[in-house]
């Protein structure tokens, strides 16, 4: 009797775990002792197929639930398994009949008498590969411009995300890109690093990831590298020492529009310290003291940011605040380190992140498309919020840089179109984001990796293609009264 391989049967147990939990997949991945355990083709099966269903789940169990009989008693577990399976079987190029007889193995193994109804439903979506190889090949090619022709239900399909949002991106970013966001939607994505301590050189920490066998190759950027693999970063000690700081190329580009050339930043939403890290290395690189103020509302964080920024030798030039930044306006009760006014303020805020589902491939079945409606009590109403509080905070002549990892215009241009319309924003205006001393100071090669991005108003958003960069936005606005 055959049984299902270890990646299978790894995948399917980070799955339901994950279910059981509420996890992302990628935290349940990095502590699970039976992904470490695999041999790295196995781990990489794993790894794409815990990923791939994350992605695709809704569109995955569509599926399922169309050859099921009482579909909605079907055992997690079942559900689980039969998700998995259905997954290689439309969406990666193992042969039918194993990826079929793997699948039925997983759910005999969850629940033996499900096996007979198993073989069933996935012999019905075996049928249905031919349709989804239809829909990934007009994708591609409508990404490549040879396509005008595709409509948002093949998005979907190619993609795995809800047709809700494929019509979105149709709609907001045209077909030639949506296209290519959808066809990179099931693609590892490229997975970039920078400089972290300043106490080690940039030709020290290249040699180092090419003898963990990273292969880093130049972004363009100072201190930047692509690696062709991630997965030996885990145990160099790279990352938990900050000698590099994981971070996408555009989160990066961001970070360089936020730098100023003298004075203090404002980091609003500070997170673990991730961007915190590449303003000081900016700021350093302009000529400037690093002082970067941190701010964030997650206790948790701002000690694992502080815990970080003293590995990094950075205590002293950077602070992590727990504060609520939304009350920055408020003259009482003002921490003192966020009080004043700054050269710079960042506002990293909250949002989607539907510019970052590669990465995060929870995203696209959790989303609540009400969220996006631009409403009160949505998304857009806090970064606004966010928005209005923090330029309190900012300098004359300074600038108010603000951010998301979103593609969408209700959390992007129409944030800081609603801004510029308050009283708050009456005394800003929109400054290009190319005029940035960050970003102008950039050899050629750098900057041609922002223009590109870079729309008529001179704001910055980058959208996700196969061996590009994640999805950020960012705009740039100057105090002139």
């Amino acid at each position: 009797m055959a049984v299902a391989s270890p990646a299978r049967t790894t995948a399917v147990r980070v799955l339901s775990s994950q279910r059981r939990r509420g996890a992302r997949a990628r935290d349940l991945m990095r502590g699970a002792r039976e992904m470490d355990m695999l041999g790295r083709k196995a781990r990489s099966l794993a790894t794409r197929l815990i990923l791939g269903v994350n992605v695709a789940s809704g569109e995955l169990d569509r599926r399922i639930d169309a050859f099921v009989t009482h579909a909605s008693s079907l055992q997690p577990r079942v559900r689980d398994a039969l998700r998995l399976a259905a997954f290689e079987i439309l969406y990666l190029e193992t042969p039918r009949q194993v990826a079929v007889s793997q699948g039925v193995e997983l759910v005999r193994g969850v629940q033996p008498r499900a096996a007979r109804m198993a073989n069933a439903v996935l012999r019905r979506i075996a049928e249905l590969r031919d349709e989804v190889n239809g829909a990934r090949e007009a994708v591609a090619a409508a990404s490549r411009g040879e396509r005008e022709d595709v409509l948002a239900r093949e998005l979907s399909v190619a993609s795995g995300y809800p047709e809700w949002l494929a019509a979105r991106f149709l709609a907001e970013l045209g077909l030639r890109r949506a296209a290519a966001m959808c066809a990179c939607a099931l693609d590892p994505a490229p997975v970039y690093v920078a400089r972290g301590r300043s106490g080690v050189s940039a030709d020290r920490v290249s040699s180092r990831l090419g003898e963990i066998g990273a292969n880093p190759e130049p972004t363009g950027l100072p201190d930047s590298w692509r690696l062709s693999s991630g997965a030996s970063l885990a145990g160099s000690g790279l990352v938990s020492l900050c000698d590099v700081a994981v971070a996408d190329l555009s989160a990066q580009l961001v970070c360089r529009v936020a730098a100023p050339c003298t004075g203090r930043v404002l980091e609003v939403g500070q997170g673990r310290g991730t961007k915190s890290l590449l303003l000081a290395r900016a700021m350093e690189e302009l000529g400037a003291e690093p002082c970067v103020c941190g701010c964030e509302l997650v206790a948790s964080k701002v000690r694992q940011s502080a815990a970080r920024m003293e590995r990094a030798g950075l205590s002293c030039s950077v602070s992590c605040v727990e504060f609520d930044g939304t009350r920055l306006a408020e003259q009482d009760e003002l921490p003192e380190a966020l009080s004043g006014s700054f050269e710079s303020v960042l506002v990293d805020a909250p949002c989607s992140g539907v510019g970052t589902m590669r990465r995060h491939p929870e995203i696209a079945w959790a989303l609540d498309e009400s969220a996006l409606s631009g409403g009160p009590e949505t998304l857009a109403s806090l970064q606004l919020s966010l928005l209005r509080a923090a330029s309190a905070r900012v300098a004359p002549g300074g600038a108010l840089v603000y951010a998301t990892c979103s593609v969408l215009s209700c959390e992007n241009e129409d944030v800081v179109d609603a801004f510029l319309a308050s009283e708050e924003g009456s005394g800003f205006e929109l400054a290009g984001v190319l005029d940035a001393p960050g970003v102008a100071s950039l050899p050629d090669e750098g900057r041609a990796l922002v223009s590109p991005w870079v729309d008529e108003r001179g704001m910055f958003q980058s959208v996700p293609a196969a061996d590009g960069p994640d999805g950020h936005f960012c705009a740039r606005l100057v105090r002139v009264s």
